[in-house]
């Protein structure tokens, strides 16, 4: 029955994976990263429901708390960035260029 779960994860990291590097759009790219590191969350409490141990579904509880910190801080970085050069496409920003 975990392989079912392992196969949803692996789909959904695949697609995660496409995202970031095919899309340009800065946001798109943080949605493809957060399906990435969803898709390694459910892998975790897959294993965890298989093996009985509750370790792994309280990291991924932790791993979730830190992801919702990193889409505050990346989301005020866009925000920024938005304000500053009025686009969120990344072949445009140029922000570290001289």
């Amino acid at each position: 029955m975990v392989t079912y779960y392992l196969i949803l994860s692996a789909i959904l990291f695949s697609i995660g994976v496409v995202g970031v590097l095919i899309r340009k759009n800065a946001i798109l790219i943080f949605m493809s990263i957060e399906m990435m590191l969803n898709a390694a969350n459910l892998a975790l409490v897959a294993f965890s429901s298989a093996h009985g141990n509750i370790a792994g579904q309280v990291m991924v509880f932790m791993v979730m708390s830190v992801a919702a910190a990193e889409v505050a801080v990346g989301l005020a970085i866009v925000i920024a960035i938005f304000r500053n050069k009025e686009s969120v496409n990344i072949d445009e920003i140029n922000l570290f260029k001289w």
